[in-house]
């Protein structure tokens, strides 16, 4: 079974899937799924441009389920907050119909574990999931390494490694659900812990994990929910990557690291009057970005938590300037619930610790490194503002995706 301490939402979980698709039988084996959420922790948007370096970790929330091979060729899902999902798996084609659903995951997850020589077949699943939806917190990463980690167990092929496994879930998150995110939201969930990524080569990417506690250095994790859901907001993502390729593309390039900066710099004048200001800007956030990711992970590295905190804001101070991911385009102007949540955080923090976006942004969630001594008023403060339950602190979980016969 996962080494999960959700085991009460394993049981859970169980008992929703018999309630469900009825009691298992004695002879059936049961196979435990567990896929945790992750924080961004550095590398806002770079990981789609190629040559971004990110950090990120996983989180003590999780998609934990059960799957039992049901007989049949079709997947049946079921989640606690969702309505039952039924995919027949004679077709794994991309459907446009389904485009962001859960169906398209099962489906693009189940193409993905085909290509390994599996013969894919129908199992039931259900799962309880404690990943905030559309909190920024890679809901849809768990759900796709979930699905990948039961289908992988239930049918017979090869050992799947986490990079592998996460480059799959892309494609699926890509192709078939169609967001056209990074890599850095599927790797974190499957690889688990606090880890540095290096997208030099997409395809492949160099990983590093570091023990880190930020609690023995003094501050807390804490994330934020704003009070706007971004899961609908699928067109302000995609925007960003689609600028900052389209001024790649000026240069005859695919992705803004294989640009040499000096020369972007000298061409600004025609970019402005060709592109607009703004994909300038979201050029200039990713390669500062860039850099502090590494400042920030030698900071962890060396164990200096205030160099790191120094480097955190900064990160913030870009992604609201440059890459102008932390409110909306679209919708009532007076709602910034992104800005104005980083603005009650740093009322608290009063320039202590570090706040920023987090994640994909345009709300969702914002994450603060609390002091230790002010987290359980930062929490209260928060949840008066935004609503109870609002401001959770988290912590960093080794245990990535996985799956484990009960």
């Amino acid at each position: 079974m996962p080494a999960t301490n959700n085991q009460a939402a394993l049981a859970a979980a169980r008992e929703l899937f018999e309630k469900t698709f009825g009691e298992v039988s004695s002879n059936a084996k049961v196979l435990a799924v567990h896929a945790p959420g992750r924080s961004e922790i550095s590398g806002n948007h770079t990981d789609h441009e190629g040559g971004g370096h990110v950090i990120a970790g996983a989180l003590d929330v999780a998609v934990d389920g059960v799957a039992v091979a049901n007989g049949t060729n079709v997947v049946r899902i079921i989640d606690a907050n969702f309505p039952l999902v039924e995919v027949d798996l004679s077709d794994l084609s991309v459907r446009e119909d389904e485009r962001e659903t859960t169906a398209a995951l099962v489906r693009g997850m189940a193409f993905e574990l085909a290509q390994t020589g599996r013969t894919p077949a129908g199992f039931d699943f259900a799962s309880i999931c404690s990943v905030p939806a559309g909190g920024g917190l890679s809901s849809s990463a768990a759900v796709e390494a979930a699905y990948g980690r039961a289908m992988e167990a239930l049918w017979e092929g090869p050992s799947i490694d986490p990079v592998e496994l996460a480059k799959m879930s892309q494609f699926a998150e890509n192709r078939y659900f169609g967001k056209p995110c990074g890599l850095m939201d599927q790797a974190a969930v499957c690889l688990g812990g606090l880890a540095y990524m290096d997208f030099e080569v997409p395809s492949e990417p160099k990983t590093a994990k570091l023990d880190f506690d930020f609690d023995k250095a003094g501050y807390a994790l804490c994330l934020v929910k704003v009070g706007s859901d971004h899961a609908d907001l699928t067109f302000e993502y995609a925007a960003i990557p689609d600028e900052m390729q389209t001024i790649a593309g000026e240069f005859g390039c695919k992705r803004l690291c294989e640009v040499d900066p000096a020369v972007f710099d000298a061409a600004v004048p025609q970019l402005r009057e060709k592109y607009g200001d703004r994909a300038v800007l979201r050029a200039i956030h990713y390669w500062y970005e860039n850099g502090l990711v590494d400042k920030r992970w030698e900071d962890l590295v060396a164990g200096d938590i205030e160099s790191f905190l120094v480097h955190t804001r900064a990160s913030g101070v870009s992604s609201a300037m440059f890459l102008q991911n932390v409110s909306a385009t679209v919708g009532d102007v007076r709602e910034q619930h992104a800005m104005l949540a980083l603005g009650l955080a740093e009322r608290i923090l009063d320039g202590r610790g570090a706040a920023r976006i987090h994640g994909g942004g345009f709300g969702g969630s914002i994450q603060c490194f609390v002091p230790l001594d002010l987290v359980d008023e930062f929490i209260a403060r928060m949840d008066a503002w935004l609503g109870e339950g609002s401001c959770r602190k988290y912590s960093i979980t080794e245990e990535g995706a996985c799956a484990t016969w009960m």
